[in-house]
């Protein structure tokens, strides 16, 4: 595989939702080694630390249950600028980190991969769309809305403007099992890949997820991976506060990591939504550096059989 200069940012967003306890993933990253599983495979790793968000004021939301915009529209600005400035130089991996920091992440590769002149593709792995807007969600936790400003819908007056819209066409969700009514309608009527638990027990989770590839590639494209520890099955991930039974084992987590690994197309990574708080001696803070590394090359399933006497 290509040798990558990984640069790691630690975005301890914590303000997506009501439950505390994001703001810790990114130390728990690094306590679980995720430098060193980068480095053992042959790439180069440069740390920036862990960012704040900027100062903003804006007005009080429409819907007043939205939970503390300021800061969301804060960390929107300060990791899309984060973003474009690391891209040019590597691969970025934004350690989470509720997922309210994609708005950031995934708007600024796409404003960079705009800069290049390359379609911007996104691959949502997720048991939620995340495509509400500060209007529509009954939550108010904004960490469901990062598809939803990305791709240019109303009701982020607050939010920055788009450098680069993302079309809704050019995004892959797969692991979806819990989708919200509104989210829902905007799917059902869209042309997101979907691509959910029911499919993947259909199908598998190869095909369609090689298909997404395959398209990415014939355009050029560049690729934002956006993993949710949701993603994963809760008895495998315990440390996040959305837990939604019946998500992807550790063998397909390792799968979709080695496929993507193999494409060669991954540009730029979110780590998001580990709630060390809630874990179980670290199990979902290492799972989620396996993963990974996967990504970069290792090989979990690549080992001889013994032969027997």
């Amino acid at each position: 595989m290509t040798q990558k200069h990984c640069i790691l940012i630690g975005a301890p967003v914590d303000c997506g939702k009501r439950r505390r306890g994001c703001l810790m993933g990114p130390d728990a990253y690094r306590t679980a080694g995720i430098a060193e599983a980068i480095t053992e495979l042959g790439h180069t790793v440069e740390d920036l630390g862990n960012l704040a968000p900027r100062q903003v004021d804006v007005p009080a939301p429409k819907n007043d249950k939205v939970h503390k915009l300021a800061e969301n529209v804060g960390w929107t600005l300060t990791l899309m600028e984060a973003a474009q400035e690391a891209a040019p130089r590597g691969m970025p991996i934004f350690m989470g980190g509720d997922h309210a920091l994609a708005s950031g992440t995934v708007a600024g590769m796409a404003a960079h991969a705009a800069k290049e002149g390359r379609p911007f593709f996104a691959l949502w792995l997720d048991a939620h769309s995340d495509i509400h807007t500060p209007d529509t969600t009954d939550s108010g936790n904004l960490h469901g809305t990062p598809v939803g400003y990305v791709t240019g819908r109303d009701g982020f007056d607050a939010y920055p403007p788009l450098p680069a819209k993302v079309e809704s066409r050019n995004i892959c969700m797969v692991g979806l099992r819990s989708v919200d009514a509104p989210e829902h309608a905007i799917l059902v009527d869209g042309d997101v890949e979907l691509v959910d638990m029911r499919r993947i027990d259909e199908e598998g989770i190869s095909a369609p997820l090689q298909a997404f590839l395959d398209r990415v590639e014939a355009e050029n494209g560049m690729l934002h991976v956006s993993l949710d520890v949701d993603f994963l099955d809760p008895s495998i991930a315990p440390a996040v506060g959305t837990t939604v039974p019946g998500g992807a084992t550790v063998r397909e987590g390792h799968l979709v990591m080695e496929i993507l690994s193999d494409s060669g197309l991954v540009t730029s990574l979110d780590l998001v939504e580990l709630n060390p708080f809630l874990d179980d001696r670290g199990k979902t803070a290492n799972l989620m550096v396996d993963l990974t590394a996967s990504l970069l090359g290792r090989r979990v399933f690549d080992r001889p059989t013994r032969s027997k006497k």
